[in-house]
């Protein structure tokens, strides 16, 4: 899945396409319910794709806060699906774990400690799949680091 992911993203960037990918909430496809738009590595507020609107952005394995590319901005930090806070490498500082579409709590990998499931495009609340526990749904693939940057608005948005 990895390759397949990397290999797309690569076919997009020789193409010098910009890859746009919308999160809406809930299982809503309505244009007033999108929560944040994904593009060239920034995520914005909403629909809007103006700089003004940038909540945060990747650059590599780093999620920065708003447009900036300072260490001192640094939120996260992401490695072999590892979820860091800012640019730490304990881990103790793990704070979320991506495995098998599943997002565990810190290193766990207890079926207990299951915050999200991610399947056919959709994030689910904890374990479940159904339809009512459906956090929101995304109209395109993300890379890991891209999908913690959504889960950070997600957060900020009190959605979590």
């Amino acid at each position: 899945m990895k390759k397949i992911l990397l290999i797309l993203m690569l076919l997009i960037s020789l193409t010098g396409m910009a890859r746009e990918v919308k999160v809406y909430r809930g299982t809503s496809r309505y244009s007033s319910d999108v929560v944040c738009t994904v593009r060239d590595g920034k995520v914005y507020q909403g629909r809007s794709t103006y700089t003004s609107d940038v909540l945060c952005n990747v650059i590599g394995g780093r999620i920065y806060f708003g447009t900036s590319r300072y260490p001192s901005d640094v939120l996260f930090s992401v490695r072999d699906g590892l979820l860091y806070k800012e640019m730490s490498s304990y881990r103790s500082d793990v704070l979320m774990r991506l495995s098998g579409g599943r997002v565990y709590g810190g290193t766990s990998s207890y079926p207990s400690d299951v915050m999200m499931t991610i399947s056919g495009g959709r994030v689910y609340r904890g374990r479940s799949t159904y339809v009512s526990d459906v956090i929101c749904n995304l109209d395109g693939e993300l890379s890991v680091v891209e999908f913690y940057a959504v889960v950070y608005v997600l957060m900020l948005y009190r959605m979590l």
